[in-house]
């Protein structure tokens, strides 16, 4: 099948589930101001979830939390004060950035029927690679329209979350680690992030303005420019973003949440990078971890283990 037969072919439109044939998402609120609005809602909202948390004393609780309640009282350098109204800062800076970054509101009809047509030659020349060019052609005769069809509404879309994801992780790695690596960059912006020795979840969001908008807003930005997502996609990425940062702060290891199930980026392994000994490593943020394993800056709950037992034993001998 060549480019001539493709554009010939009359594509069934089968809308998925998250497909939503409106205007926005909501009726009561574009789908850009939507993606300005969320992650700041989701951030406090879960926050506060999480602060409510922090004050219980339920007895079968405290085995998940990560440290003691007086530990944030008495290793902290800042004050919760201090964090909500920095935190309130980049959220106010990155509502202006998305406001100028983001598409405007013109809502865009889409011929879906073309959009497949102008896909499938690619769909074709990646099945002739990958299977071959006589078992590809036969699948798509049989099966062209419904593959085309998959790839068109699932396909694309899941790739363009993990790649933008993988974006994300990339670019923060780099930048987090710069900010260890070079003294200058720690002592005047990173190490306001560190003030939080024991972090909590509305810290999350507590650095330096400067940092913020590079580490965290710039970050997104491309990802989201570089996956080429729309301004419905990047409600789903700047809100699980968020929900994602804030769940690594929260300070608890809890086997039902479905993010510390999901991720081994966790609150767990971002906590051991708050303490002294794991201060250059774990870098990685705020998914995954494969930079931190593949650079050699990953560090377990049993490396720290291991390095304490060497050393007692060190201290025992001399």
């Amino acid at each position: 099948m060549n480019r001539t037969t493709w554009d010939t072919v009359d594509f069934p439109v089968n809308y998925p589930f998250y497909h939503i044939h409106s205007e926005s998402i909501f009726p009561f609120i574009s789908d850009k101001n939507l993606s300005l609005l969320a992650p700041v809602v989701v951030y406090w909202i879960e926050s506060i979830l999480f602060e409510l948390l922090d004050r219980t004393s339920f007895p079968w609780l405290e085995k998940y939390r990560i440290h003691e309640s007086a530990e944030v009282q008495s290793r902290n350098k800042c004050s919760k004060m201090q964090v909500i109204v920095t935190v309130f800062l980049q959220q106010i800076i990155q509502t202006i950035v998305g406001a100028y970054w983001l598409d405007d509101d013109e809502i865009r009809v889409v011929d879906h029927v073309t959009e497949m047509r102008r896909l499938a030659p690619y769909v074709q020349q990646a099945a002739i690679v990958v299977l071959g060019k006589g078992n590809a052609l036969n699948i798509l005769r049989d099966h062209g329209t419904a593959l085309i069809s998959w790839v068109y509404w699932w396909g694309l879309p899941v790739l363009q979350c993990v790649w933008a994801i993988l974006i994300v992780d990339t670019w923060q790695y780099a930048l987090h680690r710069l900010m260890h690596n070079v003294p200058f960059l720690y002592r005047n912006f990173h190490s306001w992030h560190h003030r939080l020795y024991v972090p909590y979840a509305f810290g999350a969001l507590y650095n330096h303005p400067l940092e913020g908008f590079a580490l965290d807003i710039l970050g997104t930005a491309m990802a989201h420019s570089l996956s080429f997502m729309t301004t419905r996609q990047a409600v789903l990425l700047f809100t699980f973003t968020t929900a994602k940062t804030v769940d690594d702060h929260c300070g608890w290891r809890l086997p039902w949440d479905p993010m510390q199930i999901l991720f081994s980026n966790n609150a767990d392994y971002h906590d051991i990078h708050h303490q002294a000994i794991g201060i250059k490593k774990n870098f990685s943020q705020p998914y995954f971890i494969h930079w931190d394993v593949i650079l050699g800056t990953r560090m377990t709950r049993k490396d720290i283990q291991a390095r304490r037992g060497v050393s007692e034993s060190k201290s025992k001998i001399s």
